[in-house]
């Protein structure tokens, strides 16, 4: 009986977290509602985050799962300053994906964003490949980055 209970706590304890960390809180932002493995916003707080600051933001390369962004941080008027944060894998399939556009500076109410979450595997799948995987890749000046690589 306990051999049995281990066996199913090792297979459902991974299944559980892999089913919490591909949970999304909202819709998929603009850019990334009609793309394939779009699985919707999730809140995002900076290492660095200034809560009850309204801050802004800059992304280098919008909505592009196969292409590594950096988000920078601006004043109102889109002059760095010296804030960033790349995306992210957050396992070897689901990538953070940042918004909303290429060049497009937007505020963060509380210092908090709301990235996208991919599925790579989908989004490769969607783009004609036969799988997809999430990899760390650095975006200038953004040292630590990640993309979806499609095989």
């Amino acid at each position: 009986m306990y051999r049995a209970l281990a066996v199913t706590l090792a297979f459902c304890i991974p299944l559980l977290m892999m089913l919490s960390a591909a949970k999304a809180d909202g819709p998929p932002s603009i850019g990334a509602k009609d793309m394939a493995g779009a699985l919707g916003t999730f809140e995002f707080e900076p290492n660095d985050r200034r809560p009850g600051q309204t801050t802004w933001w800059k992304d280098t390369d919008g909505v592009a799962p196969g292409k590594a962004g950096c988000h920078i941080g601006t004043n109102p008027d889109g002059k760095p300053n010296g804030r960033k944060f790349g995306e992210a894998c957050l396992s070897d399939v689901l990538l953070v994906e940042s918004n909303p556009g290429a060049g497009v500076i937007h505020k963060h109410t509380d210092d908090i964003g709301h990235p996208d979450k991919f599925d790579c595997n989908a989004w490769c799948i969607g783009q004609g490949s036969t799988k997809g995987t999430c990899i760390a890749e650095p975006a200038p000046p953004c040292a630590q980055s990640a993309k979806c690589a499609c095989d």
